[in-house]
């Protein structure tokens, strides 16, 4: 506004400036100082126009304490998702139904612990986050952690993974692109177990044993995603197990990313196999 307003000052400057030197010459010369007037001050450049809003990470919070019990939510989403009016409407619904058990879950623990000396029974938090595996032209590949606390010892975490697919315009798991889960475990199951194995053992040291409690667990219990490295095709797998799948609580989650090899490509459904290529 003070820039519109110095150009209209400026403006009436010239005028009375004009005027001021139109009375002092003759009618000819009157039009000629103003012709030298106008020439002078060519008109300003038209204003270009503003540039479209580039849409931002969405990171949304909704918190509240009664005494000392507390509720903590936050739900977060990557830019990426943010130019897909499609997707940040699903990740939305998601979050506010999400919100609102939440909301409804500690009300309901506010009203039976009234007056209780149990803290954690009247704590509530849940975490979710997305973040980008990979965006190639045709695919948009996610994966999400989200951590869960409601009362106890500890909360739970766990892991989610959705692709977007722009010609379809339409979300699926990532598993939905194999042609069966037989077929992505007789690709990735040997390797999987191996690596699991070897991670298990570095964590547990002489703890590990393989008559264990948790066997190798199979990939349809994984969250499974589809990476790239060159940002042209999905040429890797992402394979998560979160805890108590594949190890203890202690242990934590554990990840495993294996390239994509003949045997993986084969078992892509053939709608989706020009998007993948294997590993060079």
């Amino acid at each position: 506004m003070a820039r519109t307003g110095l150009k209209r000052a400026g403006a009436g400057l010239g005028l009375m400036l004009g005027a001021a030197l139109a009375g002092c010459s003759a009618p000819a010369d009157s039009n000629a100082a103003v012709g030298v007037a106008q020439a002078a001050v060519p008109p300003a450049p038209p204003a270009p126009p503003a540039a479209a809003a580039t849409p931002g990470a969405v990171v949304f919070t909704d918190n509240d304490q009664a005494g000392e019990a507390k509720r903590a939510f936050s739900y977060i989403w990557p830019a990426a998702v943010s130019a897909v009016p499609a997707l940040t409407g699903r990740f939305s619904a998601e979050r506010d139904g999400l919100l609102a058990g939440q909301k409804a879950d500690w009300a309901e623990a506010l009203r039976e612990f009234a007056g209780s000396d149990c803290a954690g029974c009247v704590m509530r938090d849940f975490q979710k986050e997305w973040a980008v595996v990979a965006d190639l032209p045709r695919f948009l590949s996610l994966s999400a952690s989200f951590y869960e606390y409601t009362g106890g010892a500890h909360g739970n975490g766990a892991h989610d993974a959705l692709v977007w697919d722009r010609e379809a315009e339409a979300a699926l798991d990532p598993k939905a692109m194999f042609t069966t889960p037989a077929a992505l475990q007789d690709a990735l199951g040997a390797a999987w177990c191996k690596a699991l194995k070897a991670q298990r053992q570095e964590r547990l040291g002489d703890g590990y044993s393989d008559d264990g409690f948790f066997q190798c667990p199979a990939i349809a219990d994984l969250t499974v995603l589809v990476g790239s490295s060159d940002k042209r095709s999905f040429n890797r797998i992402g394979l998560l197990a979160a805890p108590y799948v594949a190890g203890s609580y202690a242990e934590g989650t554990y990840e495993v990313t294996l390239p994509v090899t003949p045997a993986v490509l084969a078992a892509v459904k053939p709608a989706y196999r020009a998007a993948f290529t294997t590993a060079k």
